[in-house]
């Protein structure tokens, strides 16, 4: 079968287009015919042996699944061969079949496309646990979304609405402002590249202070890090929770006198650890969102695709912060 392996650590244009053997279902497992498959900022990471995990190579990047059950393992039940599903993989998703544990896999529901199958869960799964269980989010609260406009980002205004906050989007184009706009949001803020000097920072604060209004962010949603937090962190309310969810522009220095002047907590994000830690909370937020879908309440925007032979070139694009919603590869059709 084909596969989209990393052979040596480095960026996409490492990545080779590989024959290997196909896998076959364990004990336990799914064998799945992958027809999409999703790009997330760790697929940009682990490539380059820079994400908190680093697989034995060779492997394949993409992290999250869609496709059709091909064969079932020894045990499994609640599935049935052609049974339409998607599944979190953390690696290994760049290929035309992939054998799951079948505890990480769910049916996509019916009238949902492979690519928004695919697209679905660590988005959602990430933000929901962001604001839920790490900013305890209630009706009311002010929420600021920085990177709004990717795909956590969208989850979050769409989820923060849900939840009844107000909310602002943070993003560096006006394309990507609409774009947080149609998801919901309730005010926008335009940012300039960084980096920033000092007064470039404080005006970028003052942007934030301005959206906030008096009380400040209850909230604040950090998918980007680097030199836009600081000036995010100065616009939050008193004993308000600040999300710490990624880092594309850099891992930033935060001046802690700040968090003591604004009584404010700074709460790290780590969907992944949490899903593994207590899988009865996270399949409670599983129910939660489909739910939500069902409703109309939100929905994956997936906004590029490309085909298989090109899935070096969508972690490019992910790495250059080009994504508006969520970028999919279609393995097959």
């Amino acid at each position: 079968m084909k596969a989209l392996l990393s052979t040596a650590p480095g960026g996409p244009d490492t990545l080779v287009m590989s024959d290997i053997d196909a896998p076959t279902a364990g004990p336990g497992q799914l064998l799945i015919d992958v027809k999409a498959c999703a790009i997330n900022y760790p697929d940009v990471l682990i490539i380059e042996d820079k994400y908190q995990f680093k697989p034995q190579r060779p492997f394949a990047p993409g992290s999250e699944i869609a496709g059709v059950v091909a064969a079932l393992g020894e045990g499994v039940s609640g599935f049935a061969v052609g049974d339409h599903v998607f599944a979190v993989t953390g690696h290994g998703g760049l290929v035309e079949q992939i054998a799951v544990d079948a505890s990480r896999a769910m049916k996509i529901p019916k009238g949902r496309s492979f690519a928004e199958g695919a697209a679905f869960m660590m988005t959602y799964g990430t933000s929901i646990h962001a604001l839920v269980d790490r900013g305890h989010i209630k009706a009311g609260d002010s929420l600021l979304v920085l990177g709004a406009a990717g795909g956590v980002g969208l989850a979050a205004i769409e989820l923060g609405k849900a939840y009844g906050a107000r909310v602002v989007g943070a993003v560096s184009s006006e394309d990507k402002a609409q774009a947080a706009r149609e998801a919901g949001a309730d005010d926008v803020v335009i940012y300039g590249a960084a980096p920033f000097d000092k007064d470039q920072s404080k005006a970028l604060a003052e942007q934030f202070k301005a959206a906030g209004g008096k009380g400040g962010f209850n909230l604040i949603y950090d998918g980007v890090g680097g030199d836009y937090a600081e000036p995010a962190l100065r616009s939050i309310a008193w004993e308000g929770r600040y999300l710490v969810v990624g880092f594309p522009a850099g891992i930033p220095r935060l001046p802690l006198n700040l968090t003591l002047l604004k009584s404010c907590d700074v709460c790290g994000v780590f969907w992944g650890a949490f899903t593994a830690r207590d899988p009865a909370a996270h399949a409670r937020h599983v129910e939660t969102l489909f739910k939500l879908w069902d409703e109309g309440k939100i929905s994956p925007r997936v906004t590029m695709t490309y085909p298989f032979e090109q899935g070096g070139q969508a972690i490019a694009d992910m790495a250059a912060r080009k994504a508006v919603g969520k970028m999919v590869v279609t393995v097959a059709n």
